[in-house]
């Protein structure tokens, strides 16, 4: 038992080791915008590189085509730490709140904040040049939530 818990904690310190060695570089399969179909019509993510760093906008048009911006995002390091830093623009989404980047593995890149109501989890991954899947993740009232957006890339 003690030699399972001993790899497992390899392998975490491992996957957290690997995500710092991350360079701006490895995000830039984010830039451009890309687009996601809703019931009450799309979702827009315009993200472009901003010296050492990755900025996004996300704004929410409504089935008129009316925007509405919904956040801001940049992805950065902060002492020696990549981080996905998140400004809210709804009502009661005041604020920035910063996930760390914890794994960087096969195309994916999961970025944590425990203390965070929800999500907990936010995490990209890289599906080619026209496809990209993010999801958000945490609990609820105890109970676990998942929340995916897919992207498909638009002009």
């Amino acid at each position: 038992m003690k030699k399972l818990y001993f790899t497992l904690f390899l392998i975490a310190v491992a996957s957290a080791v690997s995500a710092q060695k991350t360079t701006v570089k490895t995000f830039d399969f984010l830039i451009g915008n890309w687009a996601m179909k809703t019931k009450s019509g799309k979702v827009v993510e315009r993200w472009k590189k901003q010296n050492d760093s990755l900025m996004s906008t996300s704004h929410q048009f409504n089935a008129a085509g009316d925007s509405v911006l919904s956040e801001t995002v940049v992805i950065k390091k902060m002492k020696g730490v990549w981080h996905f830093c998140v400004t809210g623009y709804e009502k009661g989404n005041e604020g920035r709140t910063d996930f760390k980047l914890v794994s960087s593995e096969n195309n994916t890149f999961t970025f944590e904040n425990k203390l965070h109501d929800f999500p907990q989890q936010i995490t990209y991954q890289n599906k080619g040049k026209a496809e990209l899947l993010a999801w958000i993740e945490g609990e609820i009232s105890g109970k676990k939530r998942k929340i995916e957006f897919p992207y498909k890339k638009a002009k």
